[in-house]
């Protein structure tokens, strides 16, 4: 009963790659698109006679590292399918260490004080400004989940990729192939009367059989 084994081993070393591939790029197409969005609304209430000032902090304004990590994630994608052994092993473990800062980074606006983080980036913040802020709690999730992802693709390449095949030589089939595969075509009475006048022209009888032919019983 041990059959189908080699096959559904076969089978998930062709699923493997291609989910590590698509794992990077999609954590860093998620990546790049979150931080761009608000995360976070803050007001600063300045002291009298200045006014409040309001400003909507992007997630590349709150934590740099999230854009940063997303071209990192991207470019790994291409490199899984480029490069082979070690060279993957070392892209894996790349993308698994970008979807950690990724992940620290969506975590961090919703369990730390951004009382902190906030005042540094936000223009007109005076001495003695109180800071009112609110998170908008889905963007920092999904960048959250980014790395999450991002961590389980590069992980997955780190245990698994040295035994996957060269994924651009995958689709590439061997020189020769389709000359070796294609049907000889059967000789018509054209061809043998062609191979007659080319044997009168070399002064042969095509009568006579070939040096090592049989003849026909």
């Amino acid at each position: 009963m041990s059959g189908p084994a080699p096959a559904v081993a076969a089978s998930r070393r062709r699923r493997e790659p291609s989910a590590a591939v698509a794992g990077t790029a999609a954590a860093g197409g998620l990546a790049l698109s979150t931080g761009g969005q608000t995360w976070v609304t803050a007001t600063a209430q300045r002291p009298a006679p200045l006014p409040p000032v309001t400003d909507q902090l992007t997630g590349g304004a709150l934590a740099p590292l999230v854009p940063a990590s997303g071209l990192l994630l991207l470019a790994a994608a291409v490199a899984l399918v480029a490069v082979r052994g070690a060279g993957r092993v070392a892209v894996g473990l790349l993308a698994a260490v970008a979807g950690g800062v990724l992940g620290w980074s969506g975590l961090r606006p919703l369990v730390t004080d951004l009382h902190v983080a906030a005042p540094g980036v936000l223009g007109g913040a005076t001495p003695g400004s109180t800071l009112d802020t609110r998170v908008h709690a889905g963007w920092p999730v999904l960048a959250l989940i980014a790395g999450v992802l991002a961590v389980a693709a590069g992980l997955l390449t780190v245990l698994r990729g040295r035994a996957w095949p060269g994924l651009g030589r995958r689709h590439e089939r061997p020189a020769g192939t389709a000359s070796a595969a294609a049907p000889a075509r059967p000789r018509t009475g054209e061809d043998r009367a062609l191979e007659a006048w080319r044997a009168l022209d070399r002064g042969e009888d095509p009568t006579e059989p070939a040096p090592g032919a049989t003849e026909p019983r």
